[in-house]
């Protein structure tokens, strides 16, 4: 056989054919006087061979080092190899489409995907219902308001699954209240009007007031002590803390630390 009738008769390109002789992975033929290569019936079976290891999803590198192998040990090895990982593919496959269904479950019932989205179903709840307060709330939606659905998108794509379930359980105690999200966009209203003020405006007090306010007794008790608000009144919180606080402008930030400090008190 020509290299042509070979390639033809196993269904790769000569191409492949003249690949796999450079790599070593079939042997070269004996040629005729004119100078052709003149495939037999085992060279057939040896293309047929790594036609079908690289079916399987095999390297060529994997593919010679099988072939290299006549007592088939490492074949073994190599297919348990590629099978584990085959499990690992599929498994992340099924993960992805789980996560692509919760996406589309949430366009489909919201109109369409959170600006700061793609987020958990629950999260995308706790977004509708803030929309649905915005949209009754006199004037555009609070600057804040976003920024605080940027933050809490953030920690649940970077947190672990038992957090993510309990910052929720957190978030639904701390809007459960008849009102309360209506109340919790007043205070957004109230920082937002600090964006340009000076840090010890007079007006940061009652904003730090209001917001402390909107912190129910049972988040307060299940979040943490008198020392935990007291961390989080400051930048000593670490890394991420202080990168929160510089989201906001300055008199912002001093009202949103002094809230902490009125919940460690109560905390105490």
């Amino acid at each position: 056989m020509r290299i042509g009738e070979l390639a033809g008769l196993i269904g790769v390109s000569t191409r492949a054919v003249r690949h796999y002789h450079h790599l070593g992975l079939l042997p070269e033929p004996e040629r005729r006087a004119n100078g052709y290569r003149e495939y037999g019936l085992r060279d057939a079976v040896a293309l047929a061979r790594v036609r079908r290891l690289t079916e399987l999803g095999l390297g060529l590198d994997e593919v010679r080092d099988v072939l290299a192998d006549d007592a088939g040990r490492e074949l073994h090895e190599v297919l348990a190899e590629l099978d584990a990982d085959l499990a690992r593919q599929e498994e992340e496959i099924r993960s992805r489409r789980a996560r692509l269904a919760a996406v589309r479950r949430q366009a489909d019932a919201h109109g369409g995907l959170p600006a700061e989205g793609p987020v958990s179903d629950e999260l995308a709840a706790l977004f509708a219902q803030m929309a649905r307060v915005s949209a009754a709330h006199p004037g555009p939606e609070p600057a804040i308001a976003v920024k605080e659905r940027e933050v809490l998108a953030l920690l649940e794509s970077t947190g672990e699954a038992e957090g993510n379930k309990r910052m929720m359980e957190l978030l639904g105690e701390a809007v459960a209240a008849p009102g309360a999200m209506q109340r919790m966009y007043e205070v957004y209203g109230l920082l937002d009007a600090l964006a340009e003020a000076a840090a010890d405006d007079p007006r940061v007090e009652a904003a730090a007031r209001a917001l402390a306010d909107c912190i129910p007794e049972a988040v307060v008790a299940a979040v943490g002590g008198e020392e935990h608000w007291e961390r989080a009144a400051t930048e000593s919180g670490g890394a991420f803390t202080a990168a929160y606080y510089a989201h906001f402008a300055p008199a912002q930030a001093q009202a949103v630390r002094r809230a902490m400090q009125l919940v460690a008190e109560r905390a105490r």
